[in-house]
């Protein structure tokens, strides 16, 4: 007999499984950043459609992924990577940021 509690670890098992294989089948783009510069600086991306921002950081300081119009926020050390999910925008431009950067300023262009 299976206890409920590892029919609850097994469950939760399989539903990150299903978000980690569901952010992998997205339309994926690359953003670098370095110690304020983002590259690129503007990001086209289908209108409609979820996306998903693979984020590196490749430069020698701490750098954040910020969009208060999207609402999401990402915080990485020197060398790492990441991702953010958007969900599908409407046609329009919509800014980001390097927080710990204020040079650093983007845009996703969503047609």
């Amino acid at each position: 007999m299976v206890s409920g509690r590892v029919r609850g670890v097994f469950g939760i098992s399989l539903l990150l499984a299903a978000v980690v294989s569901m952010a992998a089948d997205l339309p994926t783009f690359k953003l670098e950043m370095k110690d304020g510069v983002l590259n690129p600086a503007r990001i086209a991306v289908p209108a409609g459609q979820k996306i998903k921002i693979e984020i590196h950081n490749i430069g020698q300081s701490a750098v954040e992924f910020e969009s208060v119009q999207l609402r999401k926020e990402k915080v990485l050390a020197p060398g790492a990577q990441s991702f953010v999910v958007i969900a599908p925008l409407q046609p329009g431009e919509y800014k980001f940021f390097d927080d710990f950067h204020t040079q650093a300023q983007g845009v996703i262009v969503a047609k």
